[in-house]
C-alpha cells in the first residue's frame, strides 16, 4: 500500500463530506446519501485488492 492511496482516500472523504453537508443543508437528503454511498463504493474498490492480498498472505502463513 502506497502513501498515494491514503491521500486519495482522504481526498475522497473530504469531498464526500463537503458535498454531503451542502446537499443536506439544501434539503436533498437522498442525494447526500447517494453521494456518501458512491464514495464508500469507490474507496472499497481501491482497498479490496489489498484486503484480498492480506487474506492470501495470512492463509499461506498458517498453512506452513
Amino acid at each position: 500500500m502506497t502513501i498515494n492511496l491514503i491521500f486519495k482516500i482522504a481526498a475522497v472523504g473530504i469531498l464526500v463530506s463537503i458535498l454531503s453537508q451542502v446537499l443536506k443543508h439544501s434539503g436533498r437528503d437522498e442525494q447526500a446519501f447517494l453521494t456518501s454511498f458512491a464514495g464508500l463504493i469507490l474507496v472499497l474498490s481501491w482497498v479490496l485488492p489489498y484486503i484480498y492480498d492480506l487474506f492470501i498472505s495470512i492463509k499461506q502463513l498458517f498453512s506452513l
